[in-house]
């Protein structure tokens, strides 16, 4: 469990920094050229889901989103101790879905800011969601036939 708390405190504090930073020197819409035509860094906020989907729907992220942490935490006890890799995965995808959610629960928005200028702009909470699903989904297709249980 230390592992864990100490990977999703720091990914969650990544996250919070990087907006906190954003909103204290940017205006919403504000862009900041870092790598010019690849990386700028765009204050951005986001009333929807991914990509700005079902924008103003906050109450409906509010409660997936606490759904989805309730489901991690028995996720994390019931495998933690059986399968260590996991620890990082549920890590990520908690850090990330508490990153959100802190945004939506103080200002009815996501604050998004790294903007690649081919993709949407996103956030780090974003990244630590895809990172954390995109593993444990490979972790439990790889196991599949195997003696673990997952």
């Amino acid at each position: 469990m230390l592992l864990f708390t100490v990977v999703a405190l720091t990914a969650f504090a990544a996250d919070q920094l990087g907006k906190f930073f954003i909103v204290r020197y940017l205006q919403p819409g504000q862009s900041i050229q870092v790598l010019p035509n690849i990386f700028h860094l765009t204050y951005i906020e986001n009333p929807g889901g991914a990509f700005g989907i079902m924008a103003y729907q906050t109450q409906l992220f509010i409660g997936l989103s606490i759904l989805a942490i309730c489901l991690l935490a028995v996720a994390i006890f019931y495998y933690a101790k059986r399968e260590k890799r996991a620890i990082w995965s549920l890590a990520f995808l908690t850090a990330g879905i508490l990153g959100n959610l802190v945004d939506r629960l103080r200002t009815g928005y996501v604050i998004d800011f790294l903007d690649f200028r081919i993709w949407p702009v996103f956030n780090p909470a974003d990244i630590f969601i895809f990172v954390g699903a995109v593993s444990l989904f490979v972790m439990l297709a790889s196991s599949r036939g195997t003696k673990r249980e997952w």
